[in-house]
């Protein structure tokens, strides 16, 4: 045998030749229809020509049929998400495979971290698949991978951008700065005065956000957000355990702490508890997002719901109209928050 498995012909060698995208190609070999003819006639003679042998990545053979719905939308959907283990991204994936189970399209679930040198080969991978659409729900995407992702020729969709999206994908997402508003309100409301924050990452649009909120809460009822009393996380359960402690070691220490989101929230209550405290008797605290957890955790918490689930749903939803010829709804759809009161706050009680 001659040929090595490094002379052998890629889809990058035919795209190259054919002078079209690699997504392209993977299409035709992957009996996708919607193709120009007469660019799918020079692909197939190209591949016959050139000899190329399909790698185990390609499921298809050329011109086998694929059932009726996913011929007509793609058949493959791909959700790319940057944590899998987060209960944040569990939900997204949950809502984007129920709204694509009744359309009888696949959801591919990949992740990608941002790491250096990730990137382009997270792309080429997607090209290789040829999704009828992807699904961005990443904490946050440079003008570079934007730029990248454009470059597929795939019509996409971010979920809950965090980073500074620059509107030429896009965007589902939920209102922040009016979440953070409706948890410093409700605390103030119960009479809390010294109040503590636990953000998220300060690079994120969302954290400045509900942060902003926050401040304007306090602001509206002539109160003012003690800086020393914010404290800057990374959205995971051990920020807010550690930041918590850091709250309690003041010497005022706050009545009330909002974490950015419930699994800091998580934290948030075991730093109280290891203390002696309780919550809410001597800390009342609430979350953001209202993963499933939040009901489940004693006592239950306080949370501003974010419809995570539907966002991905919606971004199903967008991308299966558009494969059935209707237009990409353009720049961002922001759907609306609401504070969701469980038993993680009461009134201030003095001494």
């Amino acid at each position: 045998m001659s040929d090595s498995l490094d002379s052998r012909v890629t889809v990058a060698d035919i795209a190259a030749e054919a002078g079209v995208s690699r997504a392209t190609v993977s299409k035709v070999l992957n009996g996708r229809s919607d193709v120009a003819p007469a660019t799918r006639s020079q692909i197939e003679a190209l591949l016959a020509t050139r000899g190329y042998v399909p790698t185990k990545r390609t499921k298809r053979p050329l011109h086998l049929p694929l059932p009726r719905a996913a011929a007509r939308r793609g058949g493959l959907l791909e959700l790319v998400v940057s944590d899998v283990n987060s209960p944040w991204a569990a939900e997204v994936i949950r809502g984007a495979e129920q709204e694509a189970r009744p359309a009888r399209v696949g959801v591919v679930v990949s992740v990608f971290d941002g790491a250096p040198g990730h990137g382009q080969q997270w792309l080429e991978d997607i090209a290789d698949r040829a999704p009828g659409g992807i699904i961005l729900a990443l904490s946050e995407l440079t003008s570079a991978d934007l730029a990248r992702i454009a470059k597929l020729g795939l019509p996409a969709v971010l979920v809950d951008p965090v980073g500074d999206a620059d509107g030429t994908i896009p965007s589902i997402g939920a209102g922040n700065w009016g979440g953070g508003m409706a948890a410093a309100k409700h605390l103030v409301e119960l009479g809390h005065r010294r109040i503590g924050m636990i953000t998220g990452p300060m690079r994120l649009l969302c954290s400045q956000a509900r942060l902003a909120g926050c401040r304007a809460a306090l602001e509206r009822a002539g109160l003012t957000l003690d800086d020393d009393l914010v404290q800057h996380g990374d959205f995971h359960y051990h920020s807010g355990f550690s930041l918590t402690q850091a709250l309690l070691d003041r010497p005022e220490p706050p009545t009330a702490i909002f974490a950015g989101n419930d699994e800091q929230a998580l934290g948030v209550y075991a730093a109280i508890q290891e203390r002696g405290l309780r919550v809410p008797a001597d800390v009342s605290v609430v979350g953001f997002d209202d993963v499933p957890m939040a009901q489940w955790m004693a006592p239950p918490l306080t949370t501003v719901r974010q419809p995570i689930a539907k966002m991905a749903a919606l971004a199903v939803r967008s991308l299966l109209g558009h494969q059935d010829g209707a237009e990409m709804t353009e720049g961002r759809v922001e759907l609306s928050t609401k504070l969701v009161v469980r038993a993680s706050t009461a009134p201030y009680s003095p001494g």
